[in-house]
C-alpha cells in the first residue's frame, strides 16, 4: 500500500467535503445517519456537529466535522504500520487488520478524525476508526467481511455518503473538487435574489442524475 497520491491527479477531481454554514442547523441528522448507516459502536463518532462561538449572539455558528480525507494525510505520515492507503479519487482509508492501535494517527490529525473503541474493563484502545467516504476498506468490495469491519460501501454503489444524502438542508456537500466549487458559487452567486430554483435544493440538481 501506499501513502502517496498519483502525481498525474490534478487537485479538483478528488473527493471533498464541504459544510455551508450558512445552512447548517445543527440538526445532527448528519452525525445519526452515520452512526445508523455504520452500526458504530458508541463512543466512536465518525461526524460531529461543533457549534462555534456557542452563546455568543449573532455570531453562532454550527459546522459538521469528519476526516477531510487530505491530499497531505497526516495520518498516514505518522502510522508505524503503514496501515493507511490513498485511493486515485482521493478517500483516505486504512487498513483495521493491521492497525495496532497506537494513537499516533489521532494526535496528528487536526479534525480529530481517528476514533478508538475502548475494549475490555480497563479499557483497552482497539483498532483505529475513522470516515470512511462510505467507501468500504481493502476487503472485498460490498463483502460481509468489508460491511463488518468499515461500514457501507456507497461509493461502489453510484451514491453519496450516508451522512450527505441525509443533510435535512443540503448543507453538508460531498462530491469531486470541482462539483462542490460549482454549488457553493452558485450559491453564493444567487444569494438574496428571489429565485425559487435558483440555489440547488435537491440532490439530482446538485449532484447530477
Amino acid at each position: 500500500m501506499s501513502n502517496t497520491i498519483p502525481s498525474n491527479l490534478e487537485n479538483f477531481s478528488r473527493v471533498k467535503f464541504y459544510c455551508d454554514t450558512n445552512r447548517c442547523i445543527e440538526c445532527h441528522g448528519c452525525d445519526v445517519a452515520c452512526k445508523e448507516a455504520h452500526h458504530l459502536p458508541v463512543g466512536v463518532n465518525r461526524r460531529r456537529v461543533v457549534m462555534l462561538n456557542e452563546g455568543v449572539v449573532g455570531k453562532e455558528t454550527a459546522v459538521s466535522i469528519a476526516c477531510m480525507h487530505c491530499a497531505d494525510a497526516p495520518c498516514a505520515q505518522v502510522c508505524p504500520v503503514d496501515c493507511f492507503y490513498i485511493r486515485a479519487d482521493g478517500i483516505v482509508l486504512h487498513d483495521k487488520k493491521t492497525c495496532i492501535g497506537c494513537g499516533y494517527c489521532l494526535y496528528a490529525c487536526p479534525f480529530g478524525a481517528p476514533q478508538f473503541p475502548k475494549n475490555g474493563v480497563f479499557g483497552s484502545r482497539g483498532a483505529m476508526d475513522k470516515c470512511t467516504f462510505c467507501a468500504g476498506g481493502p476487503e472485498e468490495t460490498n463483502s460481509e467481511a468489508e460491511y463488518h469491519l468499515y461500514g457501507q460501501n456507497r461509493i461502489a454503489e453510484g451514491k453519496v455518503p450516508m451522512c450527505a444524502s441525509m443533510c435535512s438542508t443540503k448543507a453538508l456537500l460531498a462530491g469531486s473538487g470541482e462539483e462542490v466549487s460549482n454549488i457553493i458559487t452558485h450559491r453564493a452567486t444567487v444569494r438574496g435574489e428571489n429565485i425559487p430554483n435558483a440555489v440547488p435544493n435537491v440532490w439530482k440538481t446538485a449532484y447530477g442524475d
